[in-house]
């Protein structure tokens, strides 16, 4: 009997290593990549494109096995020890040990790691399994998930906590340390995640940085405005800055020009177009969105009392995933220029690593990466024009004399009016004993 029952503890586990595996499987393989798969005819892809297609109801399945299994294995064997062992602490202790080693090797470390290196190869064999398993089980997880919920204090999650966005933040983060991705796309995808929780207004050109002109203004000085502002999209105005009556464009004042010279006399309200207006509160992913299936390049940005808070475009929006987009009519800075004695003016998006290296400083720091999050945190606000503050660096340098960096934020420039360049400065033991 003892014997018969090792066995099914056994069948159990190894049941359980083969769901951990089809975890990290299907956790690492996506829709695009069962995709290629079908198109290259590989074995089992059409499978693999059916879960790949619903991963969240799989791995749920995968994950009600694995427990299932891992519990009924533990059962099994504290019953096979209280029948060995005269000593129920006893029997409990080595009961305890053996599932212990056996949850963390069999089922945590080995499986996962199968899954996680051959992730196309395990999630199609897990396809096999879990397409049949998942019709039989019918809603058991989905009803499983909701009991769960209705257990938990708030909100819970509709399909289960099981793939969370805090997981593939995670991931990506692993991904890039080991090497497998670029910091720089490390950082896109976090940005992508972030635009989901972004405000229009967080991303809009304020009001006082907008260029606009009034609808009684003839159509040659609206165009000797979009020339000189560089700006191809303008807001027309009427009785004020708050009463935007249309938007011009660049294109069809040359358009209309083109046509009849004698138009550049007409007012602009001739040329404009009809504006578009959202709230300074709509989700910056969903404005995105809109504005593609619109093809609708500049909206104007209304805020609570009905007044113009600013406008946004496509181009803000992006600018939130891939940074900064430059063009031939914005003047790029040098990421770094050299003022003598040891002082140099940066960018704010230089990496703090860069700015160690000019001083033969190893610098790191877990919350920011540029020199702009660098004096933001030493000020412990948002840093505007002249704000200075000064970074310890006395325990980070071969240099003993060394002892902070002196960042002086410079005006603002730019659609956002955000600090572009930080004057950097070093502070040392004798000039601060002089002091």
């Amino acid at each position: 009997m003892t014997a018969q029952l090792v066995t099914i503890a056994i069948l159990l586990v190894v049941v359980a290593w083969l769901a951990a595996c089809a975890e990290a499987g299907l956790a690492r393989t996506t829709r695009i990549t069962a995709e290629e798969a079908v198109r290259a005819g590989r074995r089992g892809s059409a499978k693999l494109l059916a879960v790949a297609s619903d991963p969240v109801r799989y791995l749920n399945v995968a994950l009600l096995v694995r427990v299932a299994c891992e519990m009924a294995a533990g059962v099994v064997v504290t019953y096979v020890c209280l029948e060995r062992f005269s000593a129920t602490w006893e029997a409990l202790t080595v009961a305890i040990g053996v599932m212990v080693l056996v949850s963390y090797v069999a089922v945590g470390v080995s499986p996962r790691t199968i899954g996680r290196q051959h992730p196309e190869g395990t999630a199609t064999a897990a396809a096999y399994v879990l397409l049949p398993l998942a019709r039989v089980m019918g809603p058991i997880p989905r009803l499983l998930i909701l009991l769960g919920n209705a257990l938990t204090p708030g909100r819970g999650f509709r399909y289960g906590p099981f793939a969370s966005e805090q997981e593939l933040r995670a991931m990506v983060d692993l991904a890039q340390k080991e090497s497998l991705i670029e910091d720089e796309e490390r950082r896109m995808v976090h940005s992508v995640f972030e635009l989901g929780d972004t405000l229009v207004r967080e991303v809009m050109v304020p009001r006082t940085d907008v260029v606009t002109i009034e609808r009684y203004k003839t159509i040659r000085q609206a165009l000797t405005l979009a020339l000189r502002s560089g700006f191809s999209r303008i807001p027309v105005t009427g009785e004020n800055e708050d009463d935007v009556v249309g938007m011009v464009y660049l294109k069809d004042l040359a358009r209309k020009t083109h046509i009849n010279r004698d138009s550049e006399t007409e007012p602009v309200s001739t040329a404009m177009r009809p504006a578009s207006f959202v709230p300074d509160t709509k989700n910056a992913g969903d404005m995105l969105r809109e504005m593609q299936q619109q093809r609708n390049h500049v909206a104007v940005v209304i805020d609570e009392y009905g007044g113009t808070a600013g406008i946004v475009t496509i181009e803000d929006i992006l600018e939130e995933i891939v940074g900064e987009i430059t063009d031939e009519y914005d003047r790029e800075l040098p990421p770094v220029e050299r003022l003598g004695d040891d002082r140099y003016r940066v960018t704010a998006r230089l990496d703090i690593g860069d700015l160690g290296d000019l001083y033969g400083l190893e610098l790191d720091d877990e919350d920011v990466e540029t020199v702009g999050g660098l004096l933001a945190k030493s000020l412990g606000r948002v840093p505007i024009a002249g704000a200075t503050g000064e970074v310890d660096v006395s325990h980070d340098g071969a240099d003993p004399e060394l002892r902070a960096l002196r960042l002086t934020a410079e005006s603002p420039a730019g659609r956002r009016n955000k600090i572009v360049t930080v004057l950097v400065e070093p502070v040392r033991v004798a000039v601060a004993e002089d002091e």
